[in-house]
C-alpha cells in the first residue's frame, strides 16, 4: 500500500468477474468485490456445503447461532408470504432457510405445504421424505406425504402414511383441527380402497354364481333324461337347490352391503362412528376431541350424567377402539358413514 497501489490476486475462477466488473474501494481503503462476484462466491460456498454433506452421508456440523437466527427470520418471511398467498416468494424464503440450515424439518414441511397449494405433488413427496429423515414424528410430513401418494394412486402407501399421521396427531394434540382433517382424508381413501375391492369381489361372486347355476342345470338335465316321468317332488327339489345356491351367494355378499353402524360404536354427541373413543368415570364413552371441546366451551361436566368432569379423568377406551377397527375392516362402507 506504501506505493499507492492496491494489490490483490486474481485466480482463474474469478478473473472473468473482476475483468468485467467495477471494483469498489471504501473509505478505509479496503477492497470490496462487486455484487456479481459476491453472488458467485456465495454460490461456490453453497456448492461446497452440498459436497461436504454428500461426502459425510448427509450430516453436518451444528450451524453457528447467527446462521440459525437468519434461517428463522427467513422462515418467518416465508410464513408471511404464505399468508398473503405469495407462494413463489414463500418457496424462495424457505429454500434459503433450508440452504442455511438443511437439518431443520419444519423448513422442508413448510415448503412442501406451498408445493401442495400448487399441486406440485412430486415436490411435496420429495420434501416430506426429507423432513421425515430429520424428524420421523412429524405429523405434517406424514400427512402431506400420504396425500402425495394418494395423488399418484398409491392407496396402500398413502393410507399407511395417513394412519401414522393420525396416530401421532392424536398423541400430540387430540383436539387439533388437523386430527379431524386427517381422519376425513383417511376415511375417504379407505372407502375408495374398499369400493374398488368390493367391486372386484362382487364381480367374482357373480361369475362364480352363474357358473354354479349352469353346472346345476346341466346336472339336472342329465338326471332328468335318465328318468321317464319326472315327478313334481324331484322338480321341486331341483328348484330348492337353486334357491339354496342363491342364499349362499347372497350371504357372501352381505358384508359389502351398507346397513347401519351399531349404536355402541358411535359417539353419543356426534352420532358418528368413533375415531378416538375415551371413557369417563361414569362409564360413558365419547369422541375425545368432541368431549374436550365440550369441557372447554360448555362446562366441565359429563354431557349425559352432568357429573363434574376434568380432562385428566378421561381414559382411552381401547376395547371400543378395537371393536370399531374390526368393524371397519369387515365393513369398509362404514368409512363413508363417518
Amino acid at each position: 500500500m506504501g506505493d499507492g497501489k492496491i494489490k490483490f490476486s486474481v485466480t482463474p475462477m474469478n478473473s472473468f468477474y473482476l475483468r468485467n466488473s467495477i471494483c469498489v474501494i471504501n473509505s478505509c481503503g479496503s477492497f470490496r468485490l462487486p455484487s456479481k462476484c459476491r453472488s458467485w462466491t456465495k454460490g461456490c460456498r453453497r456448492k461446497k456445503d452440498r459436497e461436504r454433506r454428500k461426502a459425510s452421508g448427509g450430516t453436518m456440523a451444528p450451524v453457528p447461532a447467527s446462521v440459525a437466527r437468519q434461517a428463522e427470520l427467513l422462515k418467518q418471511d416465508g410464513n408471511n408470504y404464505f399468508k398473503k398467498e405469495r407462494l413463489g416468494a414463500a418457496i424462495d424464503a424457505y429454500t434459503e432457510a433450508i440452504t442455511l440450515c438443511p437439518n431443520v424439518a419444519v423448513y422442508w414441511t413448510n415448503r412442501a405445504l406451498c408445493y401442495r397449494k400448487r399441486n406440485e405433488w412430486n415436490k411435496v413427496e420429495e420434501d416430506c421424505k426429507r423432513a421425515l429423515q430429520l424428524d420421523s414424528h412429524s405429523v405434517k410430513a406424514h400427512y402431506m406425504l400420504g396425500l402425495a401418494l394418494l395423488e399418484r394412486q398409491d392407496f396402500a402407501g398413502g393410507i399407511k402414511e395417513l394412519e401414522k399421521a393420525l396416530e401421532l396427531g392424536r398423541g400430540a394434540n387430540p383436539a387439533s383441527y388437523m386430527v379431524e382433517e386427517i381422519w376425513q382424508i383417511l376415511a375417504k381413501a379407505k372407502y375408495m380402497e374398499w369400493e374398488d375391492s368390493s367391486s372386484k369381489r362382487a364381480s367374482r361372486l357373480q361369475k362364480l354364481k352363474e357358473a354354479c347355476e349352469r353346472a346345476l342345470i346341466h346336472y339336472y338335465a342329465i338326471e332328468d333324461s335318465q328318468v321317464e316321468n319326472i315327478s313334481e317332488e324331484i322338480a321341486n327339489g331341483h328348484l330348492q337347490q337353486l334357491g339354496h345356491l342363491e342364499e349362499v351367494f347372497n350371504k357372501a355378499a352381505q358384508a359389502d352391503q351398507p346397513t347401519e353402524v351399531p349404536d355402541f360404536l358411535c359417539c353419543k354427541i356426534t352420532l358418528d362412528i368413533f375415531r378416538d373413543p375415551v371413557i369417563t368415570p361414569s362409564g360413558i364413552t365419547y369422541e375425545r376431541a368432541v368431549l374436550l371441546d365440550h369441557l372447554q366451551k360448555v362446562g366441565k361436566f359429563d354431557p349425559v350424567t352432568r357429573e363434574p368432569l376434568e380432562p385428566h379423568q378421561l381414559a382411552p377406551n381401547l376395547a371400543i377402539k378395537e371393536a370399531v377397527q374390526a368393524f371397519l375392516d369387515e365393513h369398509g362402507w362404514a368409512y363413508k358413514m363417518s
